[in-house]
């Protein structure tokens, strides 16, 4: 399928949610459970998904193990799980990278990411704080854009990587508020926070996680939010929003398990996963990460995959970011 196409399509396709029975026993698992992550340990994806498998555990009487498949953006592990037996014990812990972005930036995939996943469980969203280096002559989104302006190009921007999430929620910026920063991607977040910190980029929009510790300690100033209202753990910092209408840019993270997953294992999965995200213990943990936690239904993951479909399909193509 034409990548140019593909959202149309994707917008078009009924949700991949198997309807609910009634009146049947809960689905119990006879093993341990896998969660796959594409990405290395310590990164959003996988502290979400060991939480997650921490929280859920009791509940289904069975161990609940990370398993982390490194590699190809995380498509080596959403491949691994679209191959896996739709028996309850292998699910993916998703992003919208993996499970929206991918399959604009990579034409060649094994799996799609609609058609070869079910979908389980929303687990929360995600969103960035703009910050900048405190050499910079900005204290508000719009001191930043008024500089930006002055000298198109001039400010070094930082990022995870070309294609991520970072690059995205930069790249819309830059469209709404009509500024133009100097792209420097690293390999992670954590090399980009670092050159942040020494001043050899100026500005990044950071994942809370990342970004609060030099937020505290005055290393690194927090101008906006990339969410429509205000994050918990930053309540003087205002929406990006506020500033740039229209603007406004969320990640998330999902559970997905492989096609044909049957109903039954889709509700009680769905069902435990709600309970634990919405547990005081495990909102608290999330919500200090930066995070909103959700809890949401099978039928909640499937429509904001849809949704994203088309604006990161315009960012891919805005960017260039799209593998050869």
């Amino acid at each position: 399928m034409q990548r140019r196409s593909l959202a149309a399509a994707l917008a078009l396709a009924p949700l991949a949610v198997p309807a609910f029975a009634q009146g049947t026993a809960p689905w119990q698992p006879e093993r341990p459970i896998r969660f796959v992550v594409g990405f290395a340990a310590g990164g959003s994806t996988d502290i979400t998904g060991r939480l997650v498998a921490e929280a859920i555990s009791p509940a289904l009487g069975q161990p609940v193990v990370v398993e982390n498949r490194v590699g190809a953006a995380g498509n080596i592990g959403s491949e691994a799980v679209a191959r896996a037996a739709p028996d309850g014990h292998t699910f993916v812990v998703a992003s919208v990278g993996t499970h929206t972005t991918n399959q604009f930036l990579y034409p060649n995939m094994g799996f799609h990411v609609v058609n070869d996943f079910t979908p389980v469980s929303l687990v929360l969203t995600s969103s960035a704080v703009l910050v900048v280096h405190p050499s910079v002559r900005a204290r508000s989104v719009a001191e930043l854009i008024a500089l930006a302006r002055e000298n198109p190009g001039g400010l070094n921007l930082g990022t995870s990587g070309t294609g991520a999430t970072q690059h995205f929620a930069a790249a819309l910026f830059e469209e709404k508020a009509g500024v133009r920063f100097t792209h420097v991607p690293y390999r992670g977040g954590a090399p980009a926070m670092a050159d942040l910190l020494a001043g050899r980029v100026q500005v990044i929009f950071s994942p809370l996680a990342e970004a609060m510790g030099g937020i505290r300690g005055g290393q690194i100033i927090p101008l906006g939010v990339t969410r429509n209202g205000r994050m918990p753990a930053l309540p003087e910092v205002p929406p990006i929003s506020d500033t740039v209408p229209g603007y406004e840019f969320n990640s998330w993270i999902g559970i997905f398990g492989p096609p044909r997953l049957p109903e039954p294992i889709v509700r009680r999965m769905s069902q435990v996963i709600a309970e634990a995200v919405r547990s005081p213990a495990t909102r608290q943990r999330m919500e200090d990460l930066g995070y909103l936690p959700e809890g949401g239904s099978a039928e909640d993951l499937a429509r904001v995959q849809q949704r994203d479909f088309a604006l990161m399909e315009h960012l891919v193509r805005v960017t260039g970011a799209a593998q050869q």
